[in-house]
């Protein structure tokens, strides 16, 4: 595309599974990604399965995400939030959180830069 641009329906974006050490019943697409040339923010979109759990995890980067469809629930630190179509979320680097999907599902999109942006650090920050 000219200038590097990238314009595409998802749908032709490789939906991969992520592994179970990580995640069940979850899928994801990285809809712009370095490969796309992206240097800032990277998009991917996010499909769990009724039931569907992402682990818990903490990392030094942030994540920005809007659900799509579905419901579920999102743990940041020690908080658990119910959420649905329209709801946003923002996680902060090092806080440990993980999703579960309700009876429906959940899809959503989850932005996050291309390099940290904190400190990598052992344990999760308490919260």
């Amino acid at each position: 595309m000219a200038c590097g641009g990238k314009v595409t329906h998802y749908s032709n974006v490789e939906e991969k599974v992520i592994p179970k050490d990580m995640a069940t019943g979850t899928t994801i697409r990285w809809l712009i990604a370095e490969a796309d040339g992206a240097r800032n923010f990277y998009m991917r979109l996010f499909k769990m399965e009724p039931g569907g759990h992402i682990k818990a995890h903490f990392h030094p980067w942030e994540h920005e995400i809007f659900i799509l469809e579905g419901s579920g629930r999102v743990r940041i630190g020690s908080e658990t939030y119910d959420v649905k179509e329209g709801y946003v979320v923002y996680i902060p680097p090092n806080v440990e959180h993980e999703y579960w999907s309700g009876e429906n599902g959940m899809r959503f999109l989850c932005i996050i830069p291309s390099k940290p942006t904190a400190e990598e650090i052992e344990e999760p920050l308490k919260c």
